[in-house]
């Protein structure tokens, strides 16, 4: 299958960009490289990408899409969670504009071998790095139910959680679950009948948060998020396109945390924190897509779109809200 992904509010994610001719970008989640490709006809000549990307078959497809840019691009497979370091081994310091495209794309939930889907049957996998080691199955077979239970709320918003887990632990005990058609099988019987007949399909909610698991996805988001506002220079914009309510709910809390200056209380007659915002949201609001976008690409209904600008200053290390 070819990796074909049409990329999310394109339009709206260039303009806020900013992209200048000679400029330095970086695509933290590249996939097939749609966004990588608007990006570089607006930065030539003179400008350089940086591409990121964990999947393998993503840089292979982004690598094809991308040819004729070819001296214009550096393919990195990695985690953004690692930004920094993969930043600097290409000896660069500072970047003019940064964007993450979270989730998975369309030709890794359509590739049934990748075990993302639960409308075609495929191996229990749903890593996006295939050379990591641990799996879905591991997940669904080894964790204690009160454990699996957890992610599939916390992850999934799954009302059914305690139930799914319940009925997961049930069916492997007679036998291991090894395929998304077994899991979706158990979660079906798990699911009320009821329940069934309205809203998304049963299964969505859990292989969504086993997914988030297994590629440990929401732990690394902030982080990462962080470590690109250090590399942008002062006046660089960083964009962040999110899927789901988890992903958008840490990348506005972060992009707020770093947006706030002194939090010294109103009685101290100075400020003793020197803390200095480091970043302007210019997204008060989420941007989304128009109905054009969402009746041509379904995919996009749930996109959001946050971008902060860089200012002046040094960041800080600081844990947590």
């Amino acid at each position: 299958m070819d990796y074909v992904h049409e990329p999310v509010l394109l339009a709206e994610t260039i303009a806020w960009l900013r992209c200048t001719p000679g400029g330095i970008y970086i695509d933290c989640t590249l996939g097939g490289g749609g966004h990588a490709a608007a990006i570089l006809e607006q930065i030539k000549p003179g400008g350089r990408l940086l591409g990121i990307d964990r999947d393998p078959d993503a840089l292979e497809a982004a690598r094809r899409r991308l040819a004729p840019y070819s001296g214009m691009v550096s393919f990195i497979q990695g985690n953004f969670r690692d930004l920094t370091q993969l930043v600097a081994s290409l000896g660069v310091e500072e970047a003019d504009g940064i964007l993450f495209d979270l989730g998975v794309s369309s030709p890794q939930l359509e590739r049934p071998e990748r075990g993302f889907s639960y409308h075609q049957d495929g191996p229990l996998d749903m890593r996006i790095d295939p050379n990591q080691a641990t799996t879905a199955a591991d997940l669904v077979n080894d964790l204690p139910q009160q454990e699996l239970a957890r992610i599939i709320w916390e992850y999934g918003e799954e009302r059914w959680a305690a139930r799914i887990a319940q009925f997961i632990v049930a069916a492997r005990e007679k036998a291991k679950l090894k395929t998304t058609g077994e899991l979706v099988a158990v979660i079906k019987g798990a699911v009320p009948a009821g329940a069934r007949k309205k809203g998304p399909h049963p299964a969505r909610r859990t292989f969504q948060a086993l997914r988030i698991a297994v590629n440990e996805e929401l732990d690394s988001l902030a982080p990462a998020l962080e470590a690109a506002v250090n590399i942008l220079k002062p006046g660089g914009r960083l964009c962040v396109i999110s899927f789901h309510s988890l992903e958008d709910r840490i990348v506005k809390r972060t992009f707020r945390r770093l947006a706030r200056g002194c939090t010294c209380p109103p009685e101290f007659p100075a400020c003793v924190c020197g803390r200095q915002p480091l970043v302007k949201i210019l997204t008060r609001r989420p941007v989304t897509p128009t109905g054009k976008e969402v009746q041509e690409n379904p995919r996009a209904r749930s996109a959001k779109l946050r971008v902060v600008e860089r200012r002046a200053g040094v960041l800080k290390t600081e844990g947590g809200e």
